[in-house]
């Protein structure tokens, strides 16, 4: 399932200052039962969103109508827990196409890159002042740039680089999921296959 394209992204954040957040948190197991990625966003954090009745909880970030954006900042050890990937299909179906954490857990990472979410981990430094200033003025922006690999924090200057697997990198860039990725190669695996011995 191909996905939007991922260069720069410029954007107010969403802050969510907890550490150990992990996969059940992100999206409760009792909404795993679909097998599409659609509707998974109305139940990001569902349990913390949302009263026993279905009334939203007015102290959660996601309810505060002065935080919006699609870059989600989260504490250190983001994704963490089990290994499903309908945690990524939430974030990416809420809205969200970027996560900034100081530590993710690397299956959730994979899931991530595999749907359109862009990871970016940052210094734990970096991090707290990315808090401060969404703190200071929720209408501060990050540029999440992707082609240079920097995240800028448009307010003060301040950058970091970030990592990313160079093929993952790519997909990213033209919207590819592995499936997409492999298609655009067709002529060039038929190609491949027709040199080969039977």
């Amino acid at each position: 399932m191909a996905y939007d394209k991922f260069d720069i992204l410029t954007s107010t954040a969403v802050p969510l200052p907890i550490e150990n957040v992990d996969t059940d948190q992100i999206i409760p197991a009792r909404f795993l039962k679909a097998t599409e990625r659609k509707g998974f966003g109305d139940n990001l954090f569902r349990d913390w969103r949302y009263n026993s009745d279905d009334t939203p909880k007015e102290d959660f970030v996601l309810n505060n109508p002065k935080y919006s954006g699609k870059i989600l900042i989260g504490g250190k050890n983001f994704g963490s827990g089990s290994s499903r990937e309908h945690a990524a299909w939430s974030v990416y179906d809420y809205g969200f196409r970027c996560v900034v954490s100081s530590f993710f857990a690397d299956i959730f990472r994979g899931n991530c890159l595999n749907v359109g979410v862009l990871p970016v981990q940052v210094s734990p430094e970096f991090l707290e002042k990315i808090f401060a200033a969404i703190e200071a003025d929720p209408n501060n922006e990050i540029e999440i740039d992707l082609p240079k690999q920097t995240i800028t924090l448009k307010a003060t200057g301040e950058s970091e680089s970030f990592d990313i697997n160079s093929y993952k990198k790519e997909n990213m860039l033209n919207g590819y999921d592995d499936i997409d990725y492999l298609t655009k190669m067709k002529s060039e695996i038929q190609g491949f296959a027709a040199k080969r011995p039977f």
